[in-house]
């Protein structure tokens, strides 16, 4: 087929690649504009930019889909379907009807819970013990469009975001290219009414733990937000990034470290602390952590 891709960040990435292996011609690679980033600010590609150009693909990142020139050069490409996963702008409906098969969306959960921009966090800060991957075929709404394919994953007891997104990520690729294979057999599913919730996007402001909520609360907070942009704590005026962690049974007062293995009491119950982070520094295993800052039994964390 000759297929638009859409996408822009990591995650994207897997499904860029298993359509060109898979013999489909991509006759143009849509992603967002190369941002500042690092020391020096320097603009840098997206991560989907630097696969597609080093697969020979031709690249275009429009700040915006929804000038008639760029509709009508996204026309011109007389795609048979666009690819879309994660890819950051919304798409109009002139750009959504000019495929000839229209637009499919890889979506990381199972629709229609957890629609919009942050279903893999979500899933984990709200408990969910399963989750998947959709391909649907967009429409004008916010994820709301008729399923065609979904897979089912269960979700570890300790996993965090960073692990399950590169489940899904491998899941959405494979997923993609079962469904363009067999576009013409499958019959698109709409969502049911009913089950319907919204992953909002993360704010920085969600990531400082508050040690007086459940054990349970804060674990998922710790492991739905590792590794990005990570639960954080404070230890002696020095913000500490929390990046894994585990549910323990001891009990004590909120943000107390109870043991010496970074045991750490919540309002109720406790989480083991299993890898942290110090500013400026690498990611360490507790045990590593702490021969750099001990944190002995009794140390409050803010």
């Amino acid at each position: 087929m000759r297929v638009i891709f859409m996408g822009t960040p990591d995650f994207s990435v897997p499904v860029l690649e298993a359509l060109v292996t898979a013999g489909h011609e991509v006759v143009a690679v849509y992603c967002q504009p190369p941002r500042p980033a690092g020391r020096g600010k320097k603009d840098r590609p997206s991560p989907v930019q630097a696969r597609a150009e080093a697969l020979g693909l031709p690249v275009r990142h429009p700040v915006s889909l929804r000038d008639a020139g760029a509709q009508a050069d996204f026309a011109a490409l007389k795609a048979d379907v666009a690819v879309v996963v994660a890819y950051g702008l919304i798409l109009p409906q002139a750009v959504l009807d000019a495929p000839t098969r229209g637009c499919l969306n890889i979506h990381a959960s199972l629709l229609p819970r957890w629609r919009g921009a942050a279903p893999i966090h979500r899933a984990i800060m709200a408990g969910d013990t399963e989750t998947g991957v959709c391909i649907m075929q967009m429409e004008a709404g916010l994820d709301t469009g008729p399923v065609l394919l979904r897979e089912p994953v269960a979700i570890g007891p300790q996993e965090t975001t960073g692990e399950l997104h590169d489940r899904l990520s491998a899941l959405g690729a494979r997923l993609i290219v079962a469904a363009l294979e067999r576009l013409d057999a499958l019959t698109p599913e709409p969502q049911p009414e009913v089950g319907v919730t919204y992953a909002a996007k993360i704010d920085k402001s969600e990531a400082r733990v508050d040690w007086t909520r459940p054990a349970t609360e804060v674990d998922r907070l710790i492991r739905g937000l590792s590794p990005f942009p990570g639960a954080w704590c404070e230890v002696g005026g020095e913000r500490i990034k929390l990046l894994c962690s585990a549910m323990a049974e001891a009990h004590g007062a909120p943000g107390v470290v109870l043991a010496d293995g970074l045991t750490v009491a919540c309002g109720t119950g406790s989480v083991r602390l299993l890898r942290l982070q110090r500013a400026g520094r690498a990611a360490q295993d507790a045990d590593e952590f702490l021969r750099g800052m001990p944190l002995p039994r009794g140390t409050q964390l803010g």
